[in-house]
């Protein structure tokens, strides 16, 4: 895609707001992926609005501020007319430790004013534009916190309500509740569980899906190699599916995407991307991909995957290599597989 080339938009859901066709999940600027580079992930930002993306998203728990701020800093230093497009998705709730760890989820209505507050000023901004809880608080019913979410619409605080994470039990409630734009959950090539009862609930209920983890946290990017070894602090060193006889199982099947890349000229990372955007149409929902992107090399490989047009035989194909339920290991370690209400 070239530097003129402006992004194609999609309609996040039947009530929520129009943004580019990928948006730029801002969390591995701050968090879980060991060290990042500040003025870089500023210049990946820059060049993401550039470009036309439009959707960039957080959560206030990501280096316990630092990725509000960040994106903060890098739209108040970004040109006016991008600054203006520039959409923020906002997740709350998670509870952290001073060392880093996770300790809970609170969606308790004061709560969730309290956590919007904070945000709102570590933005810079007098709204955000969609604003979900990261998971669903077992405490505390989805109706109590979406909501309180609709309370701060009305008041002008908050543009759309999101949610995260959630089954399509829990996406019906909530939508009995108010409008709700969109759900964000993971769904890649090795992550398909959403097909069978959750996208055809916010197919029915008019919800858009924005979609994370399209390359599994860089497994399936292409980039990830078979002695690689990670930082400390990097999420990945306990994921399971990055462990010994499961990371070689789901390389192996990198590799299969990987000849099938090479044979249309294009990269793995592309095809993967290609792949979660070409299911917005064979769903019947929209689906837009959020690429973490935490250099400009990687952002500008990732935007390339919407010159990738993948017919009816590439799909079939990409299927036959990396079949529904093949990849090795969970998608979270067990702990945080608890938290999961979309899987439950």
């Amino acid at each position: 895609m070239t530097h003129t080339q402006r992004i194609p938009t999609r309609p996040l859901g039947t009530t929520g707001p129009r943004v580019s066709a990928l948006g730029l999940g801002c969390m591995g600027m701050s968090a879980l992926y060991g060290e990042s580079d500040r003025a870089e992930s500023i210049a990946t930002i820059h060049a993401a609005l550039d470009a036309g993306v439009t959707l960039l998203d957080t959560g206030d728990f990501y280096g316990m501020g630092h990725n509000e701020l960040l994106i903060a800093e890098a739209l108040r230093t970004a040109p006016a007319a991008a600054r203006e497009q520039a959409l923020t998705s906002v997740k709350f709730g998670a509870l952290r430790t001073v060392e880093g760890g996770f300790t809970g989820y609170d969606g308790r209505p004061a709560a969730v004013k309290n956590f919007a507050a904070y945000s709102l000023q570590r933005l810079g901004t007098d709204h955000i534009d969609i604003y979900r809880i990261a998971r669903v608080d077992p405490d505390v019913p989805i109706e109590e916190t979406v909501g309180a979410i609709a309370e701060l619409v009305e008041a002008g605080h908050v543009r759309h309500i999101g949610l995260s994470e959630v089954g399509a039990d829990t996406l019906r409630r909530a939508a009995a509740v108010a409008p709700i734009a969109d759900l964000q959950i993971e769904y890649s090539l090795i992550s398909r569980s959403i097909e069978e009862k959750i996208l055809p609930a916010a197919r029915e209920l008019g919800i858009g899906i924005t979609a994370y983890g399209v390359l599994s946290r860089g497994l399936i990017s292409g980039h990830f190699t078979r002695d690689r070894e990670l930082a400390p602090g990097d999420f990945r060193g306990m994921s399971p599916r990055f462990q010994g006889e499961n990371l070689q199982r789901n390389l192996d099947l990198v590799d299969r995407l990987r000849a099938l890349a090479d044979a249309k000229g294009v990269s793995v990372a592309q095809t993967a991307v290609a792949w979660v955007l070409a299911q917005a149409g064979r769903q019947g929902v929209d689906i837009v991909p959020l690429v973490g992107a935490r250099r400009r090399d990687r952002l500008a490989e990732a935007l390339g995957a919407l010159d990738v047009t993948l017919d009816a035989a590439d799909l079939a194909a990409i299927e036959e290599a990396v079949p529904a339920g093949a990849a090795a290991g969970e998608r979270y370690p067990a702990a945080q597989m608890a938290h999961l209400d979309s899987e439950h």
